[in-house]
């Protein structure tokens, strides 16, 4: 039987802490769709979909009704769509996002991921002609989003795709110019991209991975806040060892709610569970915030000295408490810091306290990178390109996933306000200094190696 006390904490940490399942993400490999015929193809692509994926959202909305616990998010996301591009020309690229974007819609999913090039050694054909179609293939589709994995730990990081991938943002943000560059919010350039990831826009299923699988994204940021709020409003004597074992304990029960409906997702599903990302993925609503967790252990304003370590024992601690949680844990699974979904964060680069650097320094031991951030709509591709670098850097000499979801807004300046909506929210354009100062370095091209850490063999 379970205690009592536990069931009236879940409760608690549903109706007022802002409990959720984030994602139930579908990995489907359409591998199997390829054919030198692109109308074959496709029909394929989206049969493969609506057979793998048709119940999907029946079966979550019956799972989340069981336990009461919303699923707020379902999703796909399917083997890397650049593999079906190798025997096809350019003109297929189109046709592909557009049939992913309405099999999607039409078995009720929100977003599906997997529109997506690996080139951290390269372009293959395939590859290249993915790249080249993302503007418009994001520009002209609702649900598709795309990731691009440019550098790794194994191989370095590739600077012409570097390059190719800031044109690439602005070209995006510009033909969506009417809704402030949106387009690049469903685009995000990796660093070491992992391979059951289900939060987008990085989201594809991975070599290696079953056909079909569940993975699951749980969030519990308002949860981790709460109990804090509890420990230091107790009155007993708290140092930062008391509590990061607050939320260790805390990211415990979490992750067990995650795994024990993903589990019966699958199981309804007769499909492979794949792993659970207990990474602290924050929403717009107050209450529901990674910065608010700052906040209530001493970072006054958020960009001070000691955020970044305060960063680094959020991080660990969510780790240590799911991984003890699950033996499936995978994906991120940590703290993320995209500015404009997180009130907190975005409230810090309003008022100036949060700058671009500081950021960066804060991705150096957060589960991701610069994500979600907003910047002006006139910092060229270059400087794009060269924050894409510093962010391949640190994950390929840390042996960590780095990401950037950067949002190049067209027609505004450092200070004036863009507006997303939904779990993408708001928030105001941060200043890039000494943009264009790095031009020549970038344009350079070529391979940046391999760190020594690479040869582990």
């Amino acid at each position: 039987m379970i205690p009592s006390e536990d069931i009236l904490k879940t409760t608690e940490m549903i109706l007022i802490e802002n409990l959720d399942v984030r994602s139930v993400t579908m990995g489907i490999n359409i591998q199997g769709c390829a054919d030198g015929d692109s109308g074959r193809m496709l029909r394929k692509v989206r049969s493969r979909i609506h057979t793998a994926a048709g119940n999907l959202v029946a079966c979550c909305d019956e799972v989340s009704a069981k336990y009461g616990i919303p699923i707020v998010n379902k999703r796909l996301a399917v083997s890397k769509a650049s593999a079906l591009l190798e025997g096809q020309d350019a003109s297929a690229c189109l046709p592909l996002a557009r049939v992913l974007d309405e099999a999607a819609e039409q078995v009720g999913v929100d977003l599906i991921g997997g529109y997506t090039a690996l080139v951290q050694k390269g372009f293959s054909d395939g590859d290249r002609r993915l790249i080249d179609s993302i503007p418009e293939a994001l520009a002209t589709t609702k649900r598709v989003c795309s990731s691009v994995n440019v550098a790794s730990t194994k191989a370095g990081i590739n600077m012409d795709a570097v390059n190719l991938m800031g044109r690439q943002i602005k070209d995006l943000a510009e033909r969506t110019r009417d809704a402030d560059g949106f387009g690049a919010a469903k685009l995000c350039v990796f660093a070491n991209i992992p391979e059951d990831n289900p939060f987008m826009a990085g989201a594809f299923l991975g070599p290696g991975e079953p056909g079909t699988v569940i993975n699951i994204g749980v969030s519990g940021p308002g949860v981790i806040k709460r109990a804090l709020e509890r420990l230091i409003e107790s009155g007993a004597e708290v140092d930062l060892g008391h509590i990061a074992e607050v939320i260790k304990r805390t990211s415990f029960r979490v992750t067990r709610v995650g795994e024990l409906m993903g589990r019966e997702v699958a199981q309804k599903l007769g499909v492979a569970f794949g792993v659970v990302d207990l990474s602290l993925a924050p929403t717009p609503r107050v209450g529901d915030s990674v910065g608010e967790i700052f906040e209530t252990i001493g970072i006054a304003k958020i960009g001070a000295p000691g955020t970044t370590a305060a960063v680094a024992l959020l991080n660990d601690a969510v780790k240590k408490g799911g991984l003890f949680a699950s033996s499936s844990v995978g994906g991120l699974s940590g703290a993320f810091i995209p500015v404009s979904e997180d009130q907190a964060l975005a409230k810090a680069v309003d008022e100036g306290w949060l700058s671009l650097e500081k950021l960066e320094a804060m991705t150096s031991v957060c589960s991701v990178g610069l994500d979600m951030v907003i910047v002006s709509g006139d910092t060229d591709a270059e400087t794009l390109a060269g924050i894409i670098a510093d962010e391949a850097a640190i994950g390929v000499t840390n042996h960590k996933t780095t990401a950037v979801r950067i949002i190049p807004v067209p027609g505004k300046r450092a200070g004036e306000r863009a507006v997303f909506g939904g779990l993408f929210g708001e928030g105001n354009v941060i200043d890039v200094r000494n943009a264009g100062a790095s031009s020549r370095f970038v344009r350079f091209g070529g391979r940046i190696p391999a760190p020594l850490q690479s040869l582990k063999n």
